[in-house]
């Protein structure tokens, strides 16, 4: 009588085989299908886009980015369609159809309603000027009995009222009372921080933006301050309406939290040297939009 089979006789280990056979052959093919559909080992640089016509972004785009505009803003003098910034940054390493997302220049302006700032301070008259999407200009300040409050404001040199319509991004001058005597600000740390941030908050403490150096910068919008006059000491206060000068660096070119870390106050700029702090801002300095904490 001829012998039987092994799986004759034991039949069970059989069907363990081949369910182990068809586990095996069912998970090569879903990491193979996972593999070819998260597109793994095919990633490529994310190219910098900023300063580049969104046109020219979907005429040649290899890697197929599916771009996002999360906000326009009209700029007078600038191109319709002019990418300012970008999410993800430049050289992020991504797939390709990977959503970017990015803020542009407008077509075309965009009406925008003048707020009432008559009796405002100029710290509530930048917020709510910012809010309309309007820049503030110059200000300057004349003899009125009420210091720090606005008496008046201007576009292009002409008087503009409460509810009048005005291209948002046009820049409002202010006209600001000076009070019963010269009031003074303490200039504000401006080291690390960009163009719009750094505006905002040198004309909240009533004091003027003055000239701006961009030598070798590639993109503006981008920049960070990386040298201020006057320079900040935290203690220091200059008159209402002083200008500051301020000199930018592209982020990408520093390491703009080691800049801002690494900061020291020239005790020399202090007449009292009992108040020399470690160059950091002040808690009033420091509000919750602030790219950094300390």
């Amino acid at each position: 009588m001829a012998k039987e089979s092994f799986f004759k006789r034991f039949p069970w280990v059989l069907h363990l085989l081949l369910m182990l056979g068809v586990s095996v052959v069912v998970l090569v093919l879903v990491f193979t299908f996972i593999k070819i559909y998260a597109r793994q080992g095919q990633e490529y640089a994310l190219p910098d886009v900023v300063g580049k016509n969104i046109a020219e972004l979907q005429a040649d785009n290899p890697i197929e980015l599916d771009v996002v505009v999360m906000d326009s803003i009209f700029r007078p003098g600038q191109e319709g369609g002019l990418i300012l910034t970008q999410d993800p940054k430049a050289g992020t390493m991504v797939k390709k159809g990977r959503k970017l997302y990015i803020t542009m220049t407008a077509y075309t302006p965009e009406d925008a309603v003048l707020p009432e700032l008559a009796g405002l301070t100029v710290r509530q008259a930048v917020s709510e000027l910012m809010a309309e999407g309007l820049e503030v200009g110059t200000l300057k300040f004349v003899e009125d009995p009420y210091k720090n409050i606005i008496v008046d404001q201007t576009c292009k040199g002409k008087t503009v009222y409460a509810g009048q319509q005005i291209e948002r991004g046009s820049v409002i001058d202010l006209v600001v009372g000076i009070g019963d005597s010269t009031g003074q600000s303490v200039v504000p740390f401006a080291i690390g921080k960009t163009r719009d941030k750094v505006r905002r908050d040198i004309v909240s403490v009533s004091l003027n933006v003055g000239r701006e150096h961009f030598n070798g910068v590639k993109h503006r919008e981008t920049a960070v301050v990386f040298r201020q006059e006057p320079d900040y000491t935290g203690v220091t206060k200059y008159p209402y309406g002083t200008e500051v000068e301020l000199w930018y660096i592209d982020a990408d070119k520093t390491d703009v939290q080691k800049m801002i870390s690494e900061f020291k106050v020239d005790s020399s700029k202090i007449e009292d040297p009992n108040f020399i702090n470690d160059g950091r801002p002040t808690p009033e300095e420091i509000d919750e939009n602030d790219m950094w904490s300390w």
